[in-house]
């Protein structure tokens, strides 16, 4: 079995557009549903939703209760580094940039990134 979704919901569909949105589209995956208050990335069988919910009640805090980060299988270390260098001008800094590329550890390979939002996403190499 593999996960079948995600769904964040954000302050700002265009920010969320601007950033996870051409982040997912740099890692491959495609467009796959859109509506007034949303869009959906999907790879494989597994999909990614970004709506501005009227319902929302608050804003993302990745360090409460929740969703801390997505981490997504981004290529090799050289694309994980093409795909940082590139989130950079498109909305994402890199988080933990002393530790850099081995924030996560001396074995493991991978770019922490922060949107203005406060999603974080981290790029593992394969």
């Amino acid at each position: 079995m593999t996960l079948h979704h995600v769904e964040l919901w954000v302050p700002d569909m265009a920010r969320a557009e601007s950033t996870l949105g051409w982040l997912l589209t740099a890692l491959g995956w495609t467009e796959y549903q859109r509506w007034s208050a949303g869009v959906s990335w999907k790879m494989d069988r597994t999909y990614v939703v970004v709506e501005q919910s009227p319902a929302m009640t608050g804003g993302h805090d990745r360090m409460r209760a929740g969703l801390n980060h997505l981490a997504l299988h981004a290529g090799t270390r050289a694309e994980v580094d093409a795909v940082t260098e590139q989130a950079l001008s498109h909305g994402w800094t890199l988080m933990f940039a002393d530790r850099h590329p081995h924030a996560g550890g001396d074995d493991h390979y991978a770019a922490y990134l922060e949107n203005s939002d406060g999603f974080e996403v981290e790029l593992v190499a394969a």
